[in-house]
Protein backbone atom coordinates (compact mmCIF):
# COMPACT_ATOMS: atom_id res chain seq x y z
CA UNK A 1 0.00 0.00 0.00
CA UNK A 2 1.94 3.18 -1.04
CA UNK A 3 0.12 6.65 -0.94
CA UNK A 4 1.22 10.16 -0.59
CA UNK A 5 0.49 13.77 -0.90
CA UNK A 6 1.27 16.48 -3.24
CA UNK A 7 0.25 19.48 -5.26
CA UNK A 8 0.22 19.46 -9.26
CA UNK A 9 3.00 22.40 -10.73
CA UNK A 10 3.21 21.62 -14.55
CA UNK A 11 3.13 19.33 -17.48
CA UNK A 12 6.27 18.78 -19.53
CA UNK A 13 8.06 15.98 -21.46
CA UNK A 14 10.23 13.15 -21.24
CA UNK A 15 12.13 11.02 -23.37
CA UNK A 16 12.61 7.55 -22.51
CA UNK A 17 15.97 5.22 -23.29
CA UNK A 18 14.11 4.61 -26.78
CA UNK A 19 14.26 8.11 -27.85
CA UNK A 20 10.34 7.91 -26.99
CA UNK A 21 8.38 11.42 -26.39
CA UNK A 22 5.83 10.79 -23.16
CA UNK A 23 4.06 13.89 -21.83
CA UNK A 24 4.23 14.05 -18.12
CA UNK A 25 2.61 16.10 -15.27
CA UNK A 26 5.26 17.88 -12.46
CA UNK A 27 4.43 16.79 -9.14
CA UNK A 28 5.92 18.15 -6.22
CA UNK A 29 5.15 16.00 -3.02
CA UNK A 30 6.32 17.19 0.68
CA UNK A 31 7.05 14.86 3.08
CA UNK A 32 3.81 12.93 4.63
CA UNK A 33 2.95 12.19 8.49
CA UNK A 34 1.18 9.70 9.55
CA UNK A 35 -1.39 11.12 12.15
CA UNK A 36 -4.33 8.29 12.59
CA UNK A 37 -4.15 4.39 11.88
CA UNK A 38 -7.96 3.63 12.06
CA UNK A 39 -8.66 -0.62 12.28
CA UNK A 40 -11.95 -2.30 11.61
CA UNK A 41 -12.06 -3.20 15.23
CA UNK A 42 -12.32 0.20 16.44
CA UNK A 43 -13.13 2.29 13.99
CA UNK A 44 -15.23 -0.14 11.71
CA UNK A 45 -12.89 -0.07 8.97
CA UNK A 46 -8.88 0.38 7.83
CA UNK A 47 -7.48 2.84 6.76
CA UNK A 48 -4.34 5.09 7.43
CA UNK A 49 -5.06 9.08 7.80
CA UNK A 50 -1.93 11.42 6.54
CA UNK A 51 -0.82 15.00 6.78
CA UNK A 52 1.50 17.38 5.24
CA UNK A 53 2.66 20.79 4.40
CA UNK A 54 3.47 23.21 7.29
CA UNK A 55 1.13 25.50 8.89
CA UNK A 56 1.05 28.01 11.48
CA UNK A 57 -0.10 26.82 15.53
CA UNK A 58 -1.99 29.79 15.73
CA UNK A 59 -4.09 28.61 13.01
CA UNK A 60 -5.03 25.30 14.21
CA UNK A 61 -7.12 24.74 17.05
CA UNK A 62 -5.77 22.85 19.80
CA UNK A 63 -7.59 19.75 19.48
CA UNK A 64 -7.04 19.44 16.20
CA UNK A 65 -3.02 19.86 16.80
CA UNK A 66 -2.87 17.46 19.43
CA UNK A 67 -4.81 14.81 16.95
CA UNK A 68 -2.49 15.75 14.50
CA UNK A 69 0.30 16.03 16.60
CA UNK A 70 1.04 19.19 14.90
CA UNK A 71 0.32 22.60 12.54
CA UNK A 72 -0.63 21.09 8.97
CA UNK A 73 -1.91 22.29 5.85
CA UNK A 74 -3.71 19.50 4.12
CA UNK A 75 -5.08 16.21 6.55
CA UNK A 76 -6.11 13.33 4.10
CA UNK A 77 -7.44 9.70 4.70
CA UNK A 78 -6.46 6.47 2.20
CA UNK A 79 -8.64 3.67 3.00
CA UNK A 80 -7.61 0.26 2.57
CA UNK A 81 -8.86 -2.24 -0.41
CA UNK A 82 -10.03 -5.40 -0.10
CA UNK A 83 -9.46 -6.43 -4.14
CA UNK A 84 -6.25 -5.06 -3.42
CA UNK A 85 -5.53 -7.30 -0.43
CA UNK A 86 -4.16 -4.53 1.11
CA UNK A 87 -3.71 -3.87 5.04
CA UNK A 88 -2.33 -1.16 7.72
CA UNK A 89 -0.05 -3.73 9.36
CA UNK A 90 3.33 -2.39 10.16
CA UNK A 91 1.98 1.45 9.74
CA UNK A 92 2.38 3.68 13.18
CA UNK A 93 1.03 7.15 14.41
CA UNK A 94 3.97 9.14 13.54
CA UNK A 95 5.96 7.23 10.52
CA UNK A 96 6.73 10.07 7.92
CA UNK A 97 7.70 9.07 3.87
CA UNK A 98 8.59 11.25 0.87
CA UNK A 99 9.19 10.42 -2.65
CA UNK A 100 11.44 7.61 -2.35
CA UNK A 101 8.07 5.62 -1.32
CA UNK A 102 7.32 5.37 -5.45
CA UNK A 103 9.72 3.70 -7.96
CA UNK A 104 9.75 4.83 -11.94
CA UNK A 105 7.46 2.05 -13.79
CA UNK A 106 4.50 1.99 -10.95
CA UNK A 107 1.10 1.98 -11.86
CA UNK A 108 -1.00 4.80 -9.74
CA UNK A 109 -4.53 6.35 -9.64
CA UNK A 110 -4.37 10.42 -8.77
CA UNK A 111 -7.44 11.87 -7.42
CA UNK A 112 -7.71 15.85 -7.96
CA UNK A 113 -10.28 18.39 -7.88
CA UNK A 114 -11.04 18.90 -11.44
CA UNK A 115 -10.67 22.90 -12.80
CA UNK A 116 -13.73 24.63 -12.48
CA UNK A 117 -15.10 25.82 -15.80
CA UNK A 118 -18.29 27.48 -14.47
CA UNK A 119 -22.10 27.55 -15.92
CA UNK A 120 -21.87 25.81 -19.24
CA UNK A 121 -24.05 24.73 -22.01
CA UNK A 122 -25.05 21.50 -23.00
CA UNK A 123 -22.63 21.56 -26.20
CA UNK A 124 -19.70 21.97 -24.08
CA UNK A 125 -20.59 19.99 -21.06
CA UNK A 126 -22.44 16.74 -22.64
CA UNK A 127 -20.95 16.97 -26.47
CA UNK A 128 -24.30 17.71 -27.74
CA UNK A 129 -23.89 18.26 -31.75
CA UNK A 130 -26.41 20.87 -31.89
CA UNK A 131 -28.61 21.72 -34.44
CA UNK A 132 -28.17 22.18 -38.12
CA UNK A 133 -27.05 25.74 -39.52
CA UNK A 134 -29.82 25.00 -42.12
CA UNK A 135 -33.34 25.38 -43.16
CA UNK A 136 -34.37 28.69 -40.90
CA UNK A 137 -32.64 28.14 -37.97
CA UNK A 138 -31.92 31.16 -35.87
CA UNK A 139 -29.91 31.07 -32.27
CA UNK A 140 -31.07 27.69 -32.02
CA UNK A 141 -27.56 26.42 -33.21
CA UNK A 142 -26.51 25.06 -29.62
CA UNK A 143 -29.79 24.92 -27.86
CA UNK A 144 -30.46 21.49 -26.09
CA UNK A 145 -33.45 20.46 -28.06
CA UNK A 146 -36.57 18.41 -26.28
CA UNK A 147 -36.31 17.92 -23.15
CA UNK A 148 -39.68 16.42 -21.96
CA UNK A 149 -42.50 14.12 -22.85
CA UNK A 150 -45.82 15.33 -23.56
CA UNK A 151 -47.59 12.63 -21.46
CA UNK A 152 -45.71 12.97 -18.21
CA UNK A 153 -45.78 17.03 -18.82
CA UNK A 154 -42.54 17.33 -16.69
CA UNK A 155 -39.00 17.09 -16.88
CA UNK A 156 -37.58 13.85 -15.95
CA UNK A 157 -34.34 14.06 -13.49
CA UNK A 158 -31.07 13.71 -14.52
CA UNK A 159 -31.55 14.76 -18.09
CA UNK A 160 -28.48 16.40 -19.76
CA UNK A 161 -29.07 20.35 -19.31
CA UNK A 162 -27.03 23.12 -18.92
CA UNK A 163 -25.52 23.67 -15.42
CA UNK A 164 -22.12 24.21 -13.45
CA UNK A 165 -19.26 22.07 -14.99
CA UNK A 166 -15.90 21.31 -13.31
CA UNK A 167 -14.79 21.48 -9.72
CA UNK A 168 -15.79 17.50 -8.97
CA UNK A 169 -13.61 15.05 -7.55
CA UNK A 170 -11.66 13.27 -10.31
CA UNK A 171 -9.68 9.54 -10.20
CA UNK A 172 -7.17 8.74 -13.16
CA UNK A 173 -6.31 5.35 -13.13
CA UNK A 174 -3.35 3.58 -14.68
CA UNK A 175 -1.01 6.09 -15.06
CA UNK A 176 2.59 5.53 -14.78
CA UNK A 177 5.36 7.09 -12.77
CA UNK A 178 8.56 7.84 -15.38
CA UNK A 179 10.96 9.49 -12.56
CA UNK A 180 11.34 10.27 -9.18
CA UNK A 181 13.64 13.15 -7.99
CA UNK A 182 14.16 12.23 -4.21
CA UNK A 183 16.06 15.20 -3.48
CA UNK A 184 13.63 17.82 -4.64
CA UNK A 185 10.74 15.43 -3.52
CA UNK A 186 9.26 14.95 -7.66
CA UNK A 187 7.42 13.08 -9.32
CA UNK A 188 7.02 12.49 -13.00
CA UNK A 189 3.81 10.88 -13.87
CA UNK A 190 2.59 10.06 -17.32
CA UNK A 191 -0.27 11.53 -19.28
CA UNK A 192 -2.49 14.17 -17.76
CA UNK A 193 -3.63 15.14 -14.24
CA UNK A 194 -7.15 16.22 -12.46
CA UNK A 195 -7.27 20.06 -11.55
CA UNK A 196 -5.32 23.53 -12.21
CA UNK A 197 -1.86 24.01 -11.03
CA UNK A 198 -0.93 24.11 -7.22
CA UNK A 199 -4.09 21.45 -6.89
CA UNK A 200 -3.70 19.20 -4.10
CA UNK A 201 -3.26 15.67 -5.52
CA UNK A 202 -3.65 12.01 -4.11
CA UNK A 203 -1.36 9.75 -5.18
CA UNK A 204 -1.44 6.09 -4.26
CA UNK A 205 -1.06 2.39 -6.00
CA UNK A 206 -2.76 0.75 -8.72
Amino acid sequence: MKFILGTKVGMTQVFDADGVCHPATILRVSPATITQVKTTEVDGYAAVQVATGEQKAARVNKAQTAHLGGAFTHVKEFRTRVNYDESVDGLEKGQTFDASTFEAGDKIAVAAISKGKGFQGVVKRYNFKGNKATHGQKHTLRAPGSIGATGPARVFKGTRMAGRMGSDRTTVKNLEILQVNTDDNVLLVSGAVPGRKGTLVEVRNV
